[in-house]
């Protein structure tokens, strides 16, 4: 699973990279965050008739059909790549609504006897990670509200991170957010990343708290163990 990630992209990188539709976009300011958690707000890329755009979301997907409240959905920050086409929660969105979640690291854990060490995952050049998402809307049964939700699917890991964790995020390319986007590509693009761009290094244990500040860029500084 994914369950922390950061995020450190400008604005201009992020128009640049998905060639998002302008002016459509008006500029944002968009603050470092490095302790993203489910359940939080995050940014993602979506394709709308044409246009790409960088659209807020709920990070835990509540799909259209829905019947309780959002608090009641089980968790579904992360999507298995072999069973999105499947699984109810996901499989609408599979079909007719993917997005892009910007990225420029994650966390993963591996348990020690005194705990839980977390360990931080990038690319070693810095350059961001492109993770293949769902989305989908659906409108709150008490207040009418509609809330636009994605989740980030998760696939077997390469040799680096299985030494951390099983699993590890579906990563993209430049070149495979078209036929992402588009519903032209399937599952066959949600494969392991090539470790050879990776990097892993354990980092402070105050990551291991939701709790702890978003804006506190040490989360992911090295650490000796």
């Amino acid at each position: 699973m994914c369950g922390r990630f950061t995020n450190r992209l400008t604005w201009r990188e992020i128009v640049a990279l998905y060639r998002l539709s302008v002016p459509a976009n008006p500029e944002r300011n968009l603050p470092a965050r490095y302790n993203v958690c489910p359940t939080d707000t995050i940014d993602t890329v979506v394709e709308e008739d044409g246009k790409r755009d960088l659209v807020p979301m709920r990070w835990g997907l509540v799909p259209w059909w829905w019947k309780k409240r959002a608090k009641d959905v089980p968790a579904t920050f992360n999507a298995r790549a072999e069973t999105i086409s499947e699984k109810p929660m996901f499989r609408d969105a599979f079909k007719r609504r993917r997005c892009l979640i910007p990225a420029s690291g994650y966390y993963e854990w591996q348990g020690t006897p005194t705990g839980k060490q977390p360990y931080y995952f990038s690319t070693e050049n810095g350059s961001p990670l492109s993770i293949a998402g769902l989305w989908d809307e659906w409108k709150d049964i008490e207040t009418g509200v509609s809330l636009r939700s994605c989740t980030m699917i998760i696939t077997t890991a390469n040799e680096l991170v299985g030494k951390i964790h099983d699993r590890m995020p579906a990563l993209l390319t430049p070149y495979q957010f078209d036929s992402w986007l588009s519903g032209g590509a399937g599952s066959e693009l949600l494969r392991p990343w090539d470790q050879r761009s990776l990097q892993m290094y354990p980092v402070s244990r105050k990551v291991n708290s939701s709790k702890a500040a978003g804006d506190d860029p040490t989360l992911t500084e090295r650490i000796e163990i």
